[in-house]
């Protein structure tokens, strides 16, 4: 028999995200992205099943038998805890170990925006996080509950098929239950919680239809309820919702979903630049009025467009925009980037305009790497600068002319003055004239006064002597 142990503790040593026993092949190793196999011997298929049916109890061994598949959590003291899927492939046994951090992380130890801690504080309502196997979506649940466990005092059900983090309370209390041990269906489990006095509930995976009707229905009556989908973005989510139901009952799930639906967070981890590990992009898309308006019309299509408009108001944001931050970031290459985006061509324009004579920034913008809020405050900002140094170039070339219209005025102004100064000379040279010529008709007329008094008194004395 595998000592699986062993094998589980070199897979956290390599800080391995999965282990695969196969058939044939030594065990595979996930790490980075991919699959490598360890210096083991090859697997024989009696091994493997000696191996995976000791960890199995007997409900278990059951399900495997009925369904070919069966899920169980495992644990190693002091080592990890371990999400464990064994299978039937071509006659034979396989699983895959998932390692489950002993810690649960928090929404700042994954780089999450910090927008996310706003959706935890919601007292109703439908949250998603979704993503494809492997991105990161429980890691994210269990950060979201740990920090509502740590900030309000409420009662979060947890229903999980397995349970993955174990949780202790603190200021919240929590209820933990297990599919197939606990209870005997999500769909059950569910229901149930609604009498159990629930303020949040989490829900592992919305498998089926019973489950996210369910859901819906715990959503519309004054829950908070979390849960994953296996999907990859917003307008993907809602499309997988709206198709879990019949065609005759789809007008109205679109309608309570408009009023439901709080945020969908798609996640998907790309390899970082310096060969490191992986990081996450994040898409971002919250339930505002445009957004409920367009589900309820079936525009959902329409999504994408209202989230990249949305960044700066609303925190949303599309995954080429988380991808964009991420390269601007120093993160993640623009290759790798290219190579995760669904659009690339339209990433490649995005990142084009942005690097367009300019170098990527060693330090980070934002306090999430894939966080694309910040780096739209610096596009915004920088829109700003241009509509500035535009209105500054205007108000300078007005004034300019302005000034240019003032000068020619003023020395219109001057002209005319210097005409007036000269006329006014002219007129005082004419006016010391005119005195000029004033006195001396005044001196000459004192002279003929004089000279005809002189005489007026001779004749008068001569008439006298007579």
């Amino acid at each position: 028999m595998i000592k699986i142990d062993d094998l589980l503790k070199v897979m956290v040593e390599m800080q391995a995200s999965d282990l695969h026993l196969k058939p044939m092949r030594p065990p595979l190793l996930r790490k980075d992205g991919d699959l490598r196999p360890i210096k083991f011997g090859v697997l024989e298929p009696d091994n493997i099943k000696e191996t995976v049916v000791s960890l199995l109890k007997e409900r278990h061994l059951q399900e495997l038998e009925e369904k070919q598949a069966v899920d169980i959590g495992y644990s190693v003291a002091g080592v990890s805890r371990f999400r464990v899927n064994i299978f039937v492939q071509r006659g034979t046994y396989g699983a895959v170990f998932r390692r489950i951090p002993i810690s649960i992380p928090r929404i700042d130890d994954w780089g999450l925006p910090e927008i996310i801690k706003e959706f935890t504080k919601s007292h109703q309502g439908l949250t998603l996080v979704t993503g494809p196997t492997g991105s990161g979506k429980s890691s994210t649940l269990a950060a979201m509950i740990r920090h509502i466990n740590e900030t309000q005092m409420v009662h979060i059900i947890t229903i999980e098929d397995p349970i993955e983090f174990l949780f202790r309370d603190e200021k919240a209390a929590i209820s933990q239950r297990e599919v197939g041990m606990d209870t005997p269906s999500f769909q059950a489990a569910l229901r149930n919680s609604l009498r159990q006095d629930p303020d949040v509930i989490m829900v592992g995976e919305m498998r089926d239809l019973a489950t996210i009707e369910t859901a819906i229905t715990a959503s519309e009556t004054g829950h908070l309820v979390l849960s994953t989908l296996h999907t990859n973005n917003a307008a993907q989510s809602i499309d997988r919702i709206l198709d879990s139901f019949p065609a005759n009952q789809q007008k109205q799930v679109r309608m309570q979903l408009a009023q439901v639906l709080q945020s969908i967070i798609s996640l998907q981890l790309v390899p970082k630049k310096d060969g490191q590990g992986m990081i996450a992009a994040v898409e971002i898309c919250r339930n505002t009025p445009i957004i409920s308006k367009m589900i309820e019309e079936n525009r959902i299509a329409d999504i994408v467009e209202e989230m990249e408009k949305s960044v700066q108001y609303y925190g949303m944001q599309t995954m080429n925009q988380s991808l964009t931050a991420l390269v601007v970031n120093n993160q993640v290459s623009r290759e790798i980037a290219l190579s995760a985006s669904a659009n690339p061509d339209d990433l490649d324009l995005h990142l084009r305009k942005i690097f367009f004579g300019h170098t990527q920034t060693e330090g980070n913008m934002a306090d999430s790497y894939s966080d694309y809020s910040k780096i739209e405050e610096l596009l915004e900002s920088k829109r700003l600068y241009t509509d500035l140094q535009d209105r500054f170039k205007f108000e300078v070339q007005s004034r300019e002319a302005r000034i240019n219209e003032l000068a020619e005025e003023v020395r219109e102004q001057d002209t005319r003055l210097q005409n007036a100064f000269g006329q006014l000379d002219r007129l005082l040279k004419e006016k010391e004239q005119l005195v000029v010529e004033r006195d001396k008709m005044r001196e000459q007329y004192e002279k003929k006064v004089y000279q005809m008094r002189m005489q007026y008194e001779d004749r008068i004395k001569q008439m006298q002597k007579r």
